[in-house]
C-alpha cells in the first residue's frame, strides 16, 4: 500500500491510497470544507474509490517519450503511474493542487 496527502491551495484535503491490490481510494480529511479536488470528485464523507488512477491525478502524469524518460531516470517502471506520481510531485506539479509524499 502506498498514500500520499493531497492539498488544494495548501490546505490538506485528503489522502490518495494505492491499496495492495492496486485499487486506488481518495478520502477527504474528516471536517475538510473547502474546494475539492476536481469538480469529479466534490467534497463527501465516502472515499471514492476506482480500480484505476483517478483520471484527475493521472492528467499530471506525463506522456510518450517525456514519460520513457522519467521513468529510466527514476528507475520505476513506466506503468506504474502512482510511483511516477510520487517521484515527480515535488518536482514538476504546479497546481492548486498538490501531492506530497
Amino acid at each position: 500500500m502506498r498514500q500520499c496527502k493531497v492539498f488544494v491551495h495548501d490546505t490538506e484535503a485528503g489522502i490518495l491510497t494505492e491499496t495492495d491490490a492496486g485499487d486506488y481510494v481518495f478520502a477527504y480529511e474528516e471536517g475538510y470544507q473547502g474546494e475539492p479536488v476536481c469538480l469529479a470528485m466534490p467534497v463527501r464523507n465516502e472515499p471514492y474509490r476506482s480500480a484505476y488512477l483517478f483520471p484527475y491525478f493521472y492528467n499530471m502524469l506525463s506522456e510518450g517519450s517525456n514519460r520513457q524518460i522519467q521513468s529510466m531516470l527514476l528507475h520505476i517502471d513506466e506503468t506504474d503511474d502512482f510511483g511516477i506520481m510520487l517521484a515527480m510531485a515535488l518536482r514538476a506539479f504546479c497546481s492548486d493542487v498538490q501531492v506530497l509524499c
